[in-house]
């Protein structure tokens, strides 16, 4: 590991065990760590101008940990980019990354001042806004992905906000069978991406319903 980092030209220093326990903060570590700059998040309107066919947009998701895993989510099922309101939202934290494993590096991810503004400027650009909502009538698994789409997740217990449900083009739902009424923000998002690589895999839709 160390001659793997001299070689990429980082700086290598050995520390005492006690200042190793400062730097990561109390966070678990195996013996090594690293000083990084803050991460750099993507321009918003040029993730939009590079045009991915699937992006996520998570509406006030304050846990970093949720985050993290809906990152890796997002980075698995082959994600073009993640988009954050800049307030009351987890960012892209030491936590969010760890929780990401380590997809933060590969998925850019993009914070916006106003979300219904966003919203209006991905239709503009041709995304079908899609809203994971739990009392939407319509199934994921009955529903078909279009092209390109954003699909959007809400908040931990609340969901997705009134004005963020509004501009939805179409709301969706994942069924829930037991008694527990909605799966974590992380999980949902998790199920939904892969059902639309699912239907990507059978082959292309070529009408979404709204009904």
């Amino acid at each position: 590991m160390v001659k793997a980092a001299l070689r990429a030209g980082i700086e290598v220093v050995r520390a005492d065990p006690g200042r190793l326990r400062e730097i990561p903060r109390g966070a678990a570590h195996q013996g090594v760590a690293a000083l990084v700059s803050a991460y750099a998040y993507a321009d918003f309107d040029e993730l939009i101008a590079a045009k991915p066919s699937c992006l996520l947009l998570a509406d006030q998701v304050t846990d970093p940990r949720n985050l993290g895993a809906i990152v890796r989510s997002a980075e698995g099922a082959g994600v073009g980019g993640i988009v954050l309101p800049r307030d009351r939202s987890a960012g892209v934290t030491p936590v969010t990354s760890k929780a990401a494993a380590g997809a933060t590096s590969f998925l850019p991810v993009a914070r916006v001042t106003n979300v219904a503004r966003a919203l209006e400027e991905l239709k503009r650009a041709g995304y079908w806004v899609v809203g994971l909502d739990s009392a939407a009538p319509q199934a994921v698994f009955d529903f078909s992905f279009p092209e390109p789409c954003t699909l959007v997740v809400g908040s931990e217990g609340r969901g997705l906000r009134p004005l963020t449900r509004s501009l939805c083009d179409v709301l969706i739902s994942i069924p829930m069978l037991g008694r527990v009424e909605s799966l974590n923000v992380s999980v949902a998002a998790a199920v939904a991406l892969y059902e639309r690589v699912r239907q990507q895999r059978k082959g292309p839709s070529t009408v979404a319903s709204q009904d």
